[in-house]
């Protein structure tokens, strides 16, 4: 019985060594082969000769004139030349490069099709392949490589699909299959490969890039269905303590932060593993919205730590939760690369016992000397900046305890959709009241001194300015404005009146600190800066901000700094400087101009610049599909999730006859990636 998960080696013509061949395409089995598809096609449709434009890939159909004459030139190459007869009165020269063995093929009066390229003012056609039917059609061309050409991809797919089409089913469920209109599977492969025109393509595209997804959401699915069955902690939290806390705090909860509480408790109160992504925009509440969580989870008896990717914002946070809950029994401690051993040698045992119930830090919370008592909840923050082992470290503390990972980026539906799809999403959508919005403006660099006018104006007010670059020091590599430079300038134009601060990453981080602290305390007006102050930074008297360079920035990165303005009563705004060089550039100012969304922006920052330019390839998570595009296609990805949840979620979903299909096939792809770190 032929399957197509047999090996390629089983199709003919596919020894050893051409099966290592198409390894390299990632082509090892039959279903590999059926499923590598065409990335465009040829319109091999014969052409009329008076609709022939030059240079243009046609297709010809006419009859041998002339017996085709084969001649050598230069080393070891062929020129095959023949005349074809396409009408009464038209003859188009046709030479054929380094194909001699064409000439079998050619018998004068024998009625074929040309393919190739006209040369209008030699009215002649560079032939590229001679087409069997002379009917025309659409040709499909195929990614490949020096070992594996595009013939021989075209002639395994046809003989791989006359052999195996009669168990080629469908497996997507029926009932989806016909709410979304798609094509039965085995007609979807045919019409990829061998389509009669434009519209079965499309049709058939459409219907491989919801597969794809589907298959691919459909083992998302599953992994968050076997987090879910894992035995968690059941915490029975004190729920009049913990509506005293919430009582306590110094302004009233928004109703987007009420609603995520109330979604994380349900799922602390559950004995099942908790896997959850708080997402929310700049200033939106998240880390308070962690503290009630972690003082749940304390109440309950257990201990909770939260793992920062910096040290500055791990000391912010530390401060933050000692003051929140200075009058609740949690014992705030902090733990990063920079605590001394003498207080590292206190600090351990009392984690180890459980005295501190609430541990703060960056990867050093990680270290293998450092034990925990009963770690129930791990809150992670900003957690893309963690590697997928650092993560897995953390739960690896206590015995399965909840996760709950934080970021201040917002995740664009895409990432969300495929990279955090085995996640639940909790999503603060709504500012604390009294935020102001921040007012965003573009300005080219010759109208520099007009805006420091206004900056000085908001000094006098008793407000402070960041100033970001995009570089520290000088670049012969690269022209544009760096720290230090910009530094010296400021101190000229502002000092002695107001004074100016420099950060940057190459401070140690006894020096970062420092300058951290006296920007808080207003000893500095001006902070020249790099990116450093992207995340967690919080001065709520810092009311403008200045961005050289702007348009070297993504749009995510630019929301996230010009995040570090309007956290106070006080309006705000954020210059954008920026000589933009293309049309790109371009738009990514006019968009930051256009809105504080930062769901709107992290969206559009994936559809100009692409995941792997946003995160790093390898950090970027959206994984790599054959046909479909998450971002061009996120409608379809968005459908096939739904379908996805719909279909793990019906009641013994593997056993209905159904869905046999879909269960047999994933429990053979197993070992395909669902997530990529």
């Amino acid at each position: 019985m032929v399957s197509l998960n047999d090996a390629v080696s089983e199709l003919p013509g596919v020894g050893p060594k051409r099966a290592q061949a198409l390894k390299s395409l990632e082509i090892e089995n039959v279903n590999d082969l059926l499923t590598y598809f065409p990335f465009r096609y040829e319109d091999l449709q014969a052409k009329d000769p008076a609709e022939l434009t030059d240079q243009a890939k046609v297709t010809l159909k006419g009859t041998v004139a002339a017996a085709p004459v084969i001649s050598r030139f230069g080393r070891r190459k062929t020129r095959l030349n023949f005349r074809l007869l396409l009408d009464e009165h038209t003859i188009i020269p046709v030479t054929f490069f380094n194909q001699p063995w064409l000439k079998d093929k050619l018998e004068v009066g024998n009625e074929l099709a040309v393919y190739g390229r006209f040369d209008a003012k030699r009215q002649s056609l560079a032939g590229m392949k001679i087409i069997a039917s002379a009917d025309g059609g659409m040709g499909s061309i195929y990614p490949a490589n020096k070992e594996v050409r595009q013939g021989t991809i075209q002639k395994l797919v046809e003989s791989a699909y006359e052999a195996y089409e009669p168990v080629i089913v469908d497996l997507i469920p029926e009932p989806l299959r016909e709410q979304y209109r798609l094509l039965h599977r085995r007609d979807m492969i045919h019409d990829m490969h061998f389509p009669t025109g434009d519209a079965a393509a499309q049709a058939a595209r459409r219907t491989a890039k919801f597969e794809e997804f589907y298959l691919f959401e459909t083992r998302l699915q599953i992994v968050k269905q076997q987090d879910h069955t894992l035995h968690g902690q059941a915490f029975k939290y004190d729920l009049t303590k913990l509506k005293a806390f919430i009582a306590a705090l110094p302004y009233e909860l928004t109703t987007a932060q009420k609603r995520v509480v109330n979604e994380i408790c349900f799922d602390l109160k559950r004995p099942v593993h908790m896997n959850r992504l708080l997402q929310g925009d700049v200033g939106s509440g998240k880390t308070v919205v962690a503290a009630i969580a972690m003082y749940a989870a304390i109440t309950a008896g257990a201990q909770a730590a939260l793992m920062a990717p910096t040290e500055i914002l791990a000391e912010q946070h530390a401060n933050n939760l000692a003051k929140l809950f200075a009058d609740f029994p949690v014992n705030v401690a902090l733990l990063t690369g920079a605590t001394k051993p003498a207080a590292r040698k206190t600090l351990l045992p009392q984690i180890a016992n459980g005295t501190v119930n609430l541990i703060v830090g960056t990867h050093a919370l990680i270290q293998p000397e450092v034990t925990y008592h009963h770690l129930g909840l791990a809150v992670v923050d900003e957690q893309h900046r963690f590697g997928v082992n650092q993560r897995q470290a953390l739960r690896e503390k206590g015995q399965q305890p909840d996760v709950l990972a934080m970021t201040a980026t917002p995740i664009p539906r895409t990432l969300a959709i495929t990279a955090y799809g085995e996640m639940d999403v909790s999503v603060i959508n709504e500012l604390p009241a009294g935020r102001q919005p921040i007012k965003t403006s573009w300005i080219r660099s010759n109208q520099v001194d007009a805006t420091l006018r206004q900056v000085k104006a908001e000094l006098s007010s008793g407000s402070q300015a960041y100033v970001v670059t995009p570089l520290i020091e000088e670049s012969e590599a690269v022209d544009m404005k760096n720290a230090e430079a910009i530094y010296a300038r400021f101190k000229e134009e502002f000092e002695p009146t107001y004074k100016v601060g420099l950060l940057h990453g190459r401070m140690k981080n006894d020096e970062k600190n420092a300058v951290m602290d006296a920007f808080k305390a207003n000893e500095f007006q001006v902070l020249v800066a790099t990116t450093v102050i992207e995340v967690g930074v919080d001065v709520p008297n810092a009311t403008v901000m200045l961005i050289y360079d702007a348009d070297h920035f993504g749009l995510a990165q630019l929301h996230q700094l010009r995040g570090r303005v309007g956290r106070g009563k006080k309006a705000s705004a954020c210059i954008l400087i920026a000589d933009p060089k293309n049309e790109l550039a371009v738009e990514r100012m006019t968009t930051m101009t256009s809105t504080n969304d930062g769901f709107v922006l992290s969206q559009k920052d994936l559809e100009l610049r692409g995941p792997g330019d946003i995160l790093g390839k390898k950090q970027s998570g959206v994984p790599d599909f054959k046909v479909g595009d998450p971002v061009a296609d996120l409608n379809i990805l968005s459908a096939a999730q739904q379908a996805a949840k719909e279909t793990v979620a019906s009641p013994n979903w593997a056993d209905k006859d159904a869905n046999l299909a879909l269960a047999a096939f994933l429990s053979t792809t197993a070992h395909q990636n669902t997530t990529m770190d």
